[in-house]
């Protein structure tokens, strides 16, 4: 009898990350594989499948207007016990650190399902930033039966902490997977990157791009206030374009519009698909974040990232040097994007691809692991 996978996920960065594992695990014969989706980015979700043309088995379709962490919490916790109930599958998949991985999971435990954490073992080391996602990602390996950590510094936090029961293998990081994947779509194919090009060309070739992203609820309010200010002090060079695709969550969108909208050479746009992110990463000078997944796919592009946060999880990107961490004091935002556009040597050092995430095989190693414990 084939053993039954349940993979979960609900937003927009588990999908890209979690997608290549849906595809190894329907090329593998010896399984069964269903894919839930708890609907917590909708729009942001539905662009992901279709760009790697597949869809979920089940649609919870859970997220509601101005839902409190909660509110998501319960939901997910209630109606993943009934997929469980049903379905009663072997292992369910989750992902890194959001509010839908944390409460899937607790569902498994709850229904004595085995629990494997894909991007086990991130540490920032304070339950406060990011937040809620450090307790996500803590809570989660807790209880995780098997533990997919991307880097052998991420299993040294594991190996640290309370569940060291759990079964540990170093994968590499899946983001690296999709994005090596969609990268070459785009080098191979003239006419996407046609249409790429045209869809963008309102942005001025002789100008650098920087890529703006930001969506961290650690720094709503001040926070947020002090980035754009920050923007805005970039946005004075004549000789950049500042793209940012804002984030749909209300309390980004009303902030970065008050503050930012009108200025010639800022262009806030609507949430972008995958493929379009991956070609902006491609085309940026340089990328201001404070996303996680970004930090690690800028260095495998040779885009240096300049990271709105204080703390990090993921160290090994800042110890190439192609990640700088910059918090969300505007003065040091105008610094550091001025000594990298401005210092070609300083620049040339940090813009050069590196791979401490992987080599894009994660997906397949999490995959064989599971066929040999499972034929055990």
């Amino acid at each position: 009898m084939r053993k039954h996978i349940l993979i979960v996920f609900g937003t927009r960065p588990e999908a890209i990350k979690m997608i290549p594992v849906v595809k190894a695990a329907r090329q593998e014969s010896t399984f069964k594989t269903t894919v839930a989706v708890t609907g917590q980015h909708r729009q942001m979700l539905d662009q992901v499948f279709a760009a790697f043309r597949e869809q979920p088995d089940i649609d919870l379709d859970l997220m509601a207007p101005n839902q409190t962490l909660a509110g998501i919490t319960a939901n997910v916790l209630l109606k993943m016990s009934e997929v469980l109930a049903s379905l009663k599958p072997d292992v369910i998949l989750v992902h890194g650190d959001t509010t839908t991985a944390m409460a899937a999971a607790m569902a498994g435990f709850y229904n004595h399902v085995a629990i494997g954490h894909v991007e086990a073992g991130l540490r920032s080391n304070d339950l406060q930033r990011p937040w809620p996602e450090e307790f996500n990602r803590v809570a989660i390996d807790a209880i995780a039966d098997y533990a997919f950590a991307p880097t052998e510094s991420a299993r040294a936090n594991l190996q640290a902490e309370y569940n060291r029961k759990s079964k540990m293998l170093v994968t590499g990081n899946t983001g690296i997977d999709a994005l090596l994947y969609v990268s070459k779509l785009i080098d191979d194919d003239s006419a996407l990157r046609h249409r790429l090009s045209q869809r963008y060309d309102y942005l001025d070739s002789s100008r650098d791009l920087i890529l703006v992203t930001g969506h961290r609820r650690e720094s709503f309010g001040d926070g947020f206030e002090r980035i754009c200010d920050g923007l805005l002090s970039v946005a004075q060079r004549p000789d950049v374009d500042l793209l940012y695709p804002v984030h749909l969550n209300p309390a980004v969108q009303s902030v970065v519009g008050q503050r930012l909208k009108g200025q010639s050479n800022i262009h806030l746009i609507e949430p972008v698909e995958y493929i379009d992110m991956v070609y902006l990463m491609k085309r940026a000078k340089l990328i201001v974040t404070d996303s996680g997944g970004i930090q690690e796919e800028g260095p495998a592009l040779g885009r240096p990232v300049l990271v709105m946060r204080d703390v990090t999880e993921r160290p090994e990107a800042l110890s190439t040097g192609a990640v700088k961490l910059i918090g969300t004091d505007p003065s040091v935002m105008r610094d550091e994007v001025a000594r990298l556009l401005d210092d070609k040597a300083d620049y040339a050092t940090r813009a050069r691809p590196v791979f401490p995430y992987g080599d894009g095989t994660a997906a397949g190693r999490i995959i064989a692991f599971l066929k040999k414990e499972f034929a055990q």
